[in-house]
């Protein structure tokens, strides 16, 4: 609820202080005196775009201030929260217009953007008028308005479970989808990639040992010969054959040589030992030199074999063997997919399914809704004097999304055979009121606890008409807090608080002022507005009789 409003230093009001209550608050006053400059600083301070010269004339800056009261679990609680601003139950809204047309905007004392203030002005205020395209006559709320007056809260709690299901299903299929079709354009590689390394199977290691041999072998017959000479004179016809005639001949005289030739015929035995030894690893290496021309042909066509495999996917050559595991792993990934890929698209068909049926169903409840709500709207058409006109509810099909697929639009038809259209585009100024207050009056239950501001709603109407507008609004204020700006005294009369809007002249500029009224003070405002400038008796008897009406 709007608490109070005070502005400063704004188009003609150099300053204001308003505390506003409870119920029907009526905002009168004479063509021109100030009532939508009012208006004009409310929107400013909630960040509505309006004029672009907001400060009065000769000041530096200009500045409203709105205080609003939350009650728990008020809708503007989620928007503070959101946008990291403290909260409680007071919400004190602040902006500043300089002369060079900057703004700055406070929250509750923080500093915040104009972004931020009509967020939450879509949670305090709704605004109804004749040229309002921010309340009823947005086709773009009609959807929400009928869901509220139905009571609609399980279906659409429904509609949107199945609505999130479906598109995280669709997106799961999506993304395997894609990583199915990039694999798929390289199975053909893949394929032959790995009949490649699956034939040639490439082991850990196998390189380094096929270059070793392949060099051993190249080397062989160059070194081979040298190699057998070597073996020839440590063999039994060379230094084998000396050192064993020398041990036996020495041994044949070691007895006489009073223990002389002992340490020299233990050593020749070592010797004897070491070059056996020797011997046995010359002739390995002879045997590893002898070798068939056509192993080194078959050696050497596998290491390149595997050097080229290996350049050619850019891996070393020991690496071929996990690049071959990897590629499995894709065609593994592939011929698994093409079966998940089946599930999920079975899973999207189920999710597609119950989104179907639960679109289906609040579609019906909206169009048994919709006739209710029609009804609704006619029977209070008819005390305001449009009992001829025709309200409907048109509902069509559209994109479906998480609230449905439904279309849905408020259409009037202001004569009998004419066709019906939409609100602002068929009704005339005072039509268009009528049926946006017998509206309102239907949709009471939707304002979220907004306080709800009628702009010159009446105009155009008089008489009973008038009366029964007033009525009507005066029903809306009774659960909350309704401000209307108005020229009719029958409407006057329904409020619960009265303020009148009045200009003087001040030092030779033109202010603007409001004036909380008392009883007899709403009195002579009424007769004002009866009778114009001269206020006669039958003028004040008459706004009694309306007064205690």
């Amino acid at each position: 609820m709007l608490r109070a409003l005070e502005i400063r230093d704004m188009l003609i009001i150099d300053r204001l202080e308003l505390d506003f209550r409870p119920g029907l608050n009526v905002l009168t006053g004479e063509t021109g005196a100030g009532k939508s400059i009012l208006l004009d600083s409310l929107g400013f301070v909630l960040g509505w775009r309006g004029r672009a010269e907001l400060v009065r004339q000769g000041a530096e800056q200009g500045e409203v201030i709105a205080e609003f009261d939350l009650v728990p679990g008020h809708p503007a609680h989620a928007v503070l929260a959101e946008a990291g601003l403290p909260g409680g139950d007071t919400l004190l809204m602040r902006r500043v217009n300089t002369a060079d047309g900057r703004k700055t905007a406070w929250v509750n004392d923080r500093r915040c953007s104009g972004e931020v203030l009509r967020a939450l002005s879509e949670t305090l205020i709704e605004l109804h008028g004749q040229h309002d395209d921010r309340g009823l006559l947005n086709p773009r709320g009609h959807r929400a308005m009928l869901d509220t007056y139905a009571g609609l809260t399980v279906e659409l709690e429904a509609v949107r479970a199945a609505w999130s299901a479906q598109s995280k299903a669709r997106k799961t299929v999506a993304a395997t989808e894609a990583v199915l079709e990039a694999v798929r354009a390289e199975e053909e590689y893949l394929r032959h990639a790995v009949g490649e390394l699956d034939t040639l199977d490439p082991q850990p290691g196998e390189e380094a040992e096929l270059d070793a041999r392949r060099r051993l072998m190249q080397g062989a017959e160059r070194i081979r010969d040298d190699v057998a000479r070597a073996f020839a004179l440590i063999g039994s016809d060379g230094a084998e054959g000396a050192m064993s005639d020398a041990i036996r001949w020495l041994d044949g005289v070691a007895d006489r040589a009073e223990g002389r030739l002992e340490t020299a015929v233990a050593a020749l035995g070592r010797a004897l030992i070491e070059l056996g030894e020797a011997q046995s690893g010359v002739e390995d290496c002879l045997d590893a030199l002898q070798f068939n021309p056509a192993e080194l042909e078959e050696l050497e066509e596998r290491l390149f074999a595997i050097r080229a495999l290996a350049r050619k996917h850019g891996v070393a050559p020991d690496e071929l063997g996990p690049f071959a595991d990897t590629l499995r792993g894709k065609l593994a990934a592939l011929d698994a997919g093409d079966a998940d890929l089946a599930a999920q698209r079975a899973a999207l068909a189920k999710a597609e399914a119950a989104y179907e049926a639960a679109s289906a169903a609040l579609s019906q409840a909206r169009q048994a809704s919709a006739g209710e709500l029609d009804a609704a709207v006619m029977h209070e058409l008819t005390p305001l004097k449009m009992e001829r006109a025709v309200f409907q509810t048109r509902i069509t099909e559209g994109e479906p999304g998480p609230e449905g697929r439904d279309t849905v639009a408020f259409e009037v038809a202001t004569n009998p055979g004419a066709p019906a259209g939409p609100l602002n585009r068929i009704a005339s100024g005072g039509e268009l009121s009528r049926f946006l207050l017998a509206l309102k009056v239907c949709l009471r239950g939707d304002d979220g606890g907004k306080t709800m501001i009628f702009d010159e709603i009446d105009r155009g109407v008089g008489g009973a008409t008038a009366d029964a507008v007033g009525r009507r609004l005066e029903a809306l204020a009774g659960a909350g807090q309704v401000l209307v700006v108005t020229h009719s005294p029958q409407v006057a009369a329904r409020g619960a608080h009265h303020w009148r809007v009045q200009k003087r002249v001040e030092a030779g500029a033109t202010l603007s002022t409001v004036v909380a009224l008392s009883e007899p003070e709403r009195e002579d405002e009424i007769a004002r507005m009866l009778s114009g400038d001269t206020v006669t008796e039958a003028a004040r008897a008459a706004a009694r009789a309306l007064l205690d009406a």
